[in-house]
């Protein structure tokens, strides 16, 4: 079994730049954002925004840094299933803390 890695396209320089750039204004915005107060629109709204540029930085790491937009299926697979797993770790956090009645701690 040889590896051949000439076979795979990359984006090269140019696109690792862009992506890069992303992160970059990805960070910026988190920070510009923070400073809003969005519980004018919804209670939690600023964790919401936060969560999804947070997501969208994610993604593009995990597509062009780690290689798996170029990977066969299997690592697509477990990628995904990634994901379906931290959302089970999302779900039953929130349904931990939302369930909670703060009247029956003493101290």
């Amino acid at each position: 079994m040889s590896d051949n890695h000439s076979e795979h396209a990359h984006i090269g320089l140019p696109g690792y730049t862009a992506v890069f750039l992303i992160l970059v204004v990805g960070t910026w915005l988190t920070y510009v954002v923070s400073f809003w107060d969005l519980d004018s629109v919804f209670p939690g709204a600023n964790t919401l925004l936060a969560l999804a540029i947070a997501f969208t930085k994610m993604t593009f790491v995990m597509l062009y840094f780690m290689h798996v937009r170029w990977s066969p299926r299997l690592i697509w697979l477990s990628a995904i299933a990634s994901f379906f797993w931290l959302a089970i770790m999302f779900a039953f956090t929130m349904q931990d803390y939302l369930t909670r009645d703060v009247g029956n701690f003493a101290g």
